[in-house]
């Protein structure tokens, strides 16, 4: 009873104390703040080591009483996870990451976005944790499913149709359950689907029938270290091929929200593993800010 009754005490004094910090924070510098909140796009990777120096290390910004829902995502999590991954990231490269890189890289996606994502889980990984992704068309839901009817308003289909739909399937065919039906759930996992090279996982040619039930549907975060968008997915289809250039797809939903889709099509992006096996983490655009 001493032990809860002592927490409760030192966790009030700490969000008094953090409070205070993040008052003080936008009285001082509440102009240049308001104006990173509307302009962190067009911010340069490396001007932003001194709004670092204004808040207190290792603790994310909060909101001030007066300020509004979308101001404190936009800076909370935009801002300040461009700048950490700017300090991890190879500057004029996309390659492959070393485990202390990933290592770091996680730390970060835990503390700025609250998700506990991996570069490998159970001794199993992918062949790398950052590179490009190229954009994917839709792919089939069920059977019968075709471009009339995969969207269920005017709005998605102007802004998707014009992506088309695979010829073929995903690696693991549709996105029913094992009884056949067509759920909600099945919708949002078509919806934010990726491609991965799982043919080129370390061992994958040995335990091929291991790594498939591993990486089927599998959850990853996405995350484009340019605006410092972030999205859950799931793996449903194996791709893109090596000779693309590419090292992993998304689909127009996922490429869309990530603002990867220019005139190539393609940009660098993080995709590590989600280890969520109640499936309590969402599928979509990543909103929360701790």
């Amino acid at each position: 009873m001493g032990n809860s009754s002592q927490y409760h005490k030192l966790r009030k004094k700490w969000s008094q104390r953090h409070q205070k910090l993040q008052e003080d924070l936008w009285q001082k510098h509440k102009e240049s703040l308001d104006w990173l909140s509307k302009n962190s796009k067009q911010l340069a990777l490396g001007s932003l080591g001194s709004l670092i120096l204004l808040s207190t290390p290792g603790e994310p910004l909060l909101p001030p009483p007066e300020a509004t829902a979308e101001q404190p995502h936009e800076i909370g999590k935009n801002v300040f996870l461009i700048s950490d991954l700017s300090q991890i990231l190879p500057k004029d490269e996309v390659r492959e990451l070393s485990p202390e890189e990933e290592k770091n890289i996680e730390e970060i996606l835990k503390r700025d976005l609250g998700i506990t994502a991996k570069a490998e889980i159970d001794g199993k990984r992918l062949n790398r944790s950052y590179g490009y992704i190229g954009a994917e068309q839709h792919l089939a839901r069920y059977p019968g499913d075709t471009m009339a009817t995969h969207f269920e308003t005017q709005d998605e289909a102007n802004l998707y149709y014009s992506s088309g739909m695979a010829p073929g399937l995903g690696a693991w065919r549709y996105f029913t359950n094992e009884n056949g039906e067509f759920s909600e759930k099945g919708k949002q996992m078509e919806k934010y689907y990726i491609a991965v090279q799982t043919f080129l996982a370390p061992y994958y040619n040995l335990k091929l029938a291991e790594y498939r039930d591993f990486f089927k549907f599998r959850k990853m975060l996405l995350v484009n270290p340019h605006n410092g968008r972030a999205i859950v997915t799931v793996i449903g289809d194996s791709g893109p091929a090596v000779w693309t250039g590419k090292h992993l797809g998304g689909s127009p939903e996922v490429m869309k929200y990530l603002e990867r889709v220019d005139g190539r099509a393609k940009g660098p992006v993080l995709y590590f593993f989600i280890d969520d096996p109640e499936d309590k983490i969402p599928l979509g655009p990543v909103n929360n800010v701790i």
